[in-house]
């Protein structure tokens, strides 16, 4: 099909008010990435490079997604809601031009697979004009039913039309479409508005096709695939389904889950061969991970680079700009800002570092935090190879620690250390013998008399 000419329709007009959200529907998020953003990347990963979106009225927003993820497709507005057949007309300045193929998508029906959408593809290749998709329904109930004779696709019946013996149809319709694009125009200008709606169906396409002697046809795609998104109880069973597909592909390639069902990732995680993850661990977006690294349980990372051999939790934070260095060791309890670890470092516990720079095999010692932030601007701490920071240390920012230095516990370093000196900077400890046994008794006879 390379030689084959294709533009993919997407519709993304649909106000999704039962989401209850000030943030359009086809924008939700799922694993990181919006509805629209999967499906668009779904089409190109298909080796489709043309695209349409119809957006609605006022939608900058949506536009905007589009122009972040897919800077060559063309954006159409859909002023007044009247079909599906409609809205894929809004793109006629686009379709219009000279395709043989032409797909229809839906930007709340995020999960599709590029396979789907090149198998759609090829049964027009054949000469079949219209190729509908459709799913087998666990429950049919409300969908469009697919009404089929051999391998030819006959009619499309929507659920409050159907009869009897057609509503037990299980074979429902999905709502992509694939259309020769040579006759994509005639075929959607024909359909009519001849419904109590007043609206123009797509799925009309399929009749006005058959009455013309063009050919019609089916595929079949699993129901999780053409899952619709209309509301936040679907997100979420969108959600667990792409969610259970990366967990696949992690333990594909070469990562262990231990509790897989506990493992959340983003859709662009990267997980190096050999790879430990155990339970309650999330990726947030841009995480890449090396190879035999082991993430300990209830971590959560993003937007950080965890090279090969590291140690990462339990219970780490590790925000973005962060990178680990091979070998390194991220402890229990120790959160990561915008910091860069060296080889063989080791936070082991209850720890913050933030805009830091801390050095191969250096050792930071438990309670230990940068101070970067001084409530307007942050500053930077520089840590070198083979430093010693002494546990429950406060390094105030911006300063520099040498290498080979040593900072005693409990200091509060506000001055440059050189390389391979002790700094030690808190009170004097003083004591005075016997002062507990008086602060006892003088206290108990305070209390006997009642003057405390």
């Amino acid at each position: 099909m390379t030689d084959r000419k294709c533009i993919a329709v997407v519709l993304a007009a649909g106000e999704g008010t039962r989401m209850k959200s000030d943030v359009p529907k086809v924008l939700h998020p799922l694993a990181g990435r919006s509805m629209l953003g999967h499906v668009l990347n779904t089409v190109q990963e298909a080796g489709i490079a043309d695209i349409a979106v119809v957006i609605g009225p006022n939608r900058d927003d949506v536009a905007a997604e589009v122009r972040r993820l897919a800077p060559q497709a063309s954006i159409h507005v859909q002023t007044d809601r009247l079909g599906t057949a409609h809205a894929v007309l809004a793109a006629r300045e686009a379709i219009g031009q000279d395709y043989d193929d032409l797909l229809v998508l839906f930007a709340d029906t995020p999960l599709i697979e590029p396979v789907t959408l090149q198998a759609m593809r090829a049964r027009l290749v054949d000469g079949t004009s219209v190729v509908a998709l459709g799913f087998e329904a666990a429950n049919p109930q409300g969908y469009g039913r697919f009404l089929v004779d051999g391998d030819s696709l006959v009619a499309i019946r929507e659920h409050k039309d159907a009869s009897e013996a057609e509503r037990r149809v299980t074979l429902c319709n999905s709502g992509l479409m694939a259309i020769d694009g040579k006759r994509a125009l005639g075929l959607l200008d024909s359909i009519g508005n001849q419904n109590a709606q007043k609206e123009y169906y797509l799925t009309d396409i399929v009749e006005i096709a058959r009455k013309v002697s063009a050919k019609t046809a089916y595929e079949v795609a699993p129901e999780s695939d053409v899952l619709g998104v209309n509301d936040r109880s679907q997100l979420s069973v969108a959600e667990g389904i792409l969610q259970d597909r990366l967990r696949r592909k992690a333990m594909m390639n070469g990562a262990t889950l231990i509790d897989p069902s506990t493992v959340y990732f983003s859709f662009d995680t990267v997980l190096g061969r050999d790879v430990v993850v155990e339970p309650n661990v999330v990726f947030g977006p841009k995480v890449v991970v090396g190879d035999k690294v082991q993430i300990h349980a209830f971590s959560h990372i993003e937007e950080a680079v965890i090279s090969p051999f590291a140690s990462v939790g339990p219970f780490a934070r590790i925000r973005p700009g962060s990178s680990v260095g091979e070998h390194a060791k991220i402890g229990n309890f120790v959160e990561l800002k915008k910091a860069k670890i060296g080889h063989g470092a080791k936070i082991s516990h209850l720890s913050y570092i933030g805009d830091a720079d801390v050095g191969a095999e250096a050792n930071i010692g438990a309670g230990t935090i940068t101070c970067n932030y001084d409530g307007f601007f942050k500053y930077k701490t520089e840590i070198g190879e083979g430093a010693f920071i002494g546990a429950n240390s406060s390094l105030v920012a911006p300063i520099k620690i040498g290498a080979g230095a040593y900072v005693g516990s409990g200091s509060v370093i506000t001055k440059e250390v050189a390389p391979d000196q002790l700094a030690v900077a808190r009170g004097k400890q003083m004591a005075k013998d016997g002062w507990g046994a008086q602060f006892r008794a003088t206290s108990q006879e305070k209390k006997k008399s009642g003057k405390a």
